[in-house]
């Protein structure tokens, strides 16, 4: 009906003035065109009452009215310090428009402007957006950082942040000189004659000084932040309950002063029925969190005690970290109030719930146990990125997209995070219906009108430590795939973000703590994420499992210079996996695909062996055989060797041949995040077949 055709055109405009897409291209190429429901859904969610066709004209003109309210917009960028001009959104005549401005700097210090709108330099131009805009001069040269600019127009008061950046994020010294490589293992599989059946900061130093002594440059590991371990129970480092702070599980006991001067801790770590634990611990092939966590935890809680009974130096410590942490303290709260409700805090009374803790409203040893360990997981990450500073680029880390659903970061800033919508992907070749991530998004008007201060206060965390750091699913600077609670993944749709707002943040905070940024540029990556990469200096991934092509004479695609070379990553099949065709095996085995795709995907992989065979025959002049894996392991590491990329990253177990993967994505039934490396650090730091492919490494530096 051409009445249902206008309600759909105006629901279209009133979708756009959100942020939210109408439509976008698949990985079958074609425009996929979100349906109305699912863009009532989203509006609804955003604070835009649509709950029918009838609803739009009024919210249209709602919407319309606030932005033009909205006269100035409240975030702006100042690339290399300039800001040539301020957008001022007008509704009518500015003969008698008047603007005074107040720039505070971010060092405190102020100046002022006042602009008539009668000014020669004064620019008239139309907007897509409702109303018009003039742009006023601002020609000064801003040092970086976060400014305040306070205008005053005409009686009525606006403030933006001034985000002055650099337009290219940090690049080490060390990279421009020569190519940087190093090794990914995730933490709680490295294992260690010392710890207690997970990996520690002190396994990941002995890690670290292992691959500078051979030459490289880096460890990369997983996200380290907070998790749920026992109840709710998620050990997902993709799902941490705060981005803002450290997993204590990954402390090291042993190397915890208080230790020294606790007898009942000494006495506890000695006995017999615990060292058993341990040992039982040690020998499981899977991390198991639940016990381990409970028996580190026991030991940490009377180190807790010891600290807190009595005054020492190092309490004062602790005290001036909290009064320098200040979100500490309401983290602490936050997770004693989880443990004394043991239920989500979205099930919380009222007051607990809109965010409102005091000390009275949980146990107050639990509490000091969690400001105790975040103290010493900062501590600890701290020594180990000293270190790690002298062999090279140091840790690697992994910045994840999403939060917890009922972690703290969601109960602490409702006002930016959205209920009832969650983070995905629409379908693809290998998810057909589509991925439902569980994780809340941010929505971005919030965002902005808090000036980013989550968003900066999460990097800032994340890179203070980190040589390098990995931005999961690049895309989210661009737009995030949100499917409305109650709907299927594949009724999802589009929201875009503020990109240059976005890079603005990390390549500021790049620079401030001397943090090289990787852009993980994987699957549905829209035309313009890889340009915008590329124009702020950030490393692309090539993943050579991803890359490979039917043709015999050159079956990968060409290497990018400013990329991280690797075979495959941790939501990959390893390698002998992808060459022994397991993981398509094992798609099918869990529904994903069926017998004719498995037939099909078969054919293919073995083509796809052929030409990686007969490509590696003509550079060495040696037959290769399909069951000489370690010799074509070989072959491709060199290729990734020979490439330009600046940063060549290997996963440890492939130099092994592990068969077994990390995470299968989108299953239940397989251990995700659990299994321990086959061998401990003390055994493969002396396989000869480890130290041969690592000792390759350093021949094309």
């Amino acid at each position: 009906m051409l009445q249902d055709r206008i309600y759909r055109s105006l629901l279209w405009r009133l979708a756009s003035l959100y942020g939210i897409q109408i439509y976008y291209y698949g990985v079958d190429s074609r425009r996929h065109y979100a349906d109305d429901e699912s863009l009532m859904a989203i509006l609804n969610k955003m604070g835009a009452p649509v709950t029918c066709y009838k609803d739009i004209p009024a919210v249209l003109r709602a919407r319309e009215y606030a932005l033009l309210q909205q006269m100035v917009e409240p975030v702006l960028v100042a690339w290399d310090g300039v800001l040539r001009s301020i957008p001022i959104r007008c509704s009518g005549r500015t003969s008698k428009l008047n603007i005074t401005g107040h720039l505070i700097f971010e060092t405190g210090e102020e100046k002022t402007w006042v602009w008539n709108a009668d000014d020669t330099d004064v620019i008239r131009c139309i907007a897509s957006s409702p109303g018009f805009i003039i742009k006023i001069p601002f020609l000064i040269s801003l040092p970086f950082g976060y400014h305040r600019l306070i205008l005053e127009i005409s009686g009525r008061s606006f403030e933006s942040l001034i985000i002055s950046a650099p337009r290219k994020t940090y690049m080490s010294p060390e990279i421009k000189r020569k190519r940087i490589w190093g090794l990914f293992l995730p933490l709680y599989a490295l294992q260690t004659e010392k710890n207690w059946g997970c990996g520690d900061f002190s396994s990941l130093e002995a890690l670290q000084k292992w691959v500078s002594e051979l030459g490289g440059d880096m460890v990369a590991t997983l996200p380290l932040l907070a998790s749920f371990l026992d109840s709710p129970y998620d050990p997902s480092p993709y799902a941490p309950v705060s981005r803002l702070f450290w997993n204590e599980i990954y402390l090291d006991v042993d190397n915890i002063p208080e230790l020294l001067s606790c007898p009942s801790a000494q006495s506890m770590l000695s006995s017999s029925v615990f060292q058993k634990e341990l040992n039982e611990l040690r020998d499981m092939p899977f991390v198991e969190y639940r016990r381990l966590m409970e028996s580190k935890r026991r030991v940490l809680m009377e180190l807790s005690r010891s600290l807190f009974a009595g005054y020492s130096r190092r309490q004062e410590d602790l005290h001036n970290y909290v009064a320098r942490n200040l979100a500490v303290q309401d983290y602490a709260r936050f997770r004693a109030v989880c443990e004394k409700q043991k239920q989500s805090w979205k099930l919380w009374p009222g007051r607990l719930r809109n965010g409102k803790l005091t000390d009275s409203d949980c146990d107050k040893e639990i509490q000091q146990y969690h400001l105790y360990v975040q103290w010493l997981t900062g501590q600890q990450i701290e020594q180990f990125s000293h270190k790690a500073q002298h062999y090279g680029a140091g840790l690697y880390l992994d910045f994840p997209v999403g939060v917890h659903p009922d972690g703290y970061d969601v109960w602490c800033r409702q006002d930016v995070f959205l209920p009832g919508c969650s983070l995905g992907a629409p379908p693809d070749a290998v998810f057909t219906s589509g991925q439902n991530w569980n994780c809340p998004p941010l929505n971005p008007e919030k965002l902005r009108q808090n000036k980013y201060d989550y968003f900066i206060s999460c990097l800032q965390h994340n890179m203070r430590y980190a040589g390098i750091l990995r931005i999961d699913h690049m895309m989210s600077f661009h737009h995030l795939y949100w499917i409305p609670g109650g709907m299927e993944s594949t009724q999802g749709v589009y929201v875009r973000y503020r990109s240059e707002e976005l890079y603005a943040i990390l390549t500021l905070e790049s620079h401030r703590n001397n943090t090289m940024i990787v852009g993980e540029d994987l699957g549905l990556v829209p035309p313009e994420v890889r340009p915008a990469m590329s124009r702020h200096g950030l490393q692309r991934m090539y993943i050579m499992q991803y890359e490979l092509i039917s043709d015999s004479n050159e079956p990968l695609h060409h290497v990018p210079v400013h990329a991280v070379a690797s075979l495959n990553t941790h939501d990959m099949p390893p390698f002998a996996a992808f060459w022994h065709c397991d993981d398509i095996r094992y798609r099918y085995e869990l529904g994903l695909i069926n017998k004719k795709t498995v037939r099909k995907e078969l054919k293919e992989r073995r083509i796809l062996k052929n030409n990686i065979k007969q490509f590696l025959r003509k550079k060495s002049g040696e037959r290769i055989y399909d069951k000489q894996m370690a010799k074509i392991l070989q072959g491709l590491i060199t290729c990734l060797n020979e490439s330009p990329a600046e940063i060549i990253l290997l996963n440890l177990e492939d130099l092994w041949l592990e068969t077994q993967p990390q995470n299968v994505p989108g299953t239940n039934d397989y251990p995700n995040w659990q299994r321990k490396a086959r061998y401990s650090f003390e055994e493969f730091s002396k396989m000869p077949q480890v130290l041969k492919l690592l000792h390759i490494m350093n021949k094309y530096l």
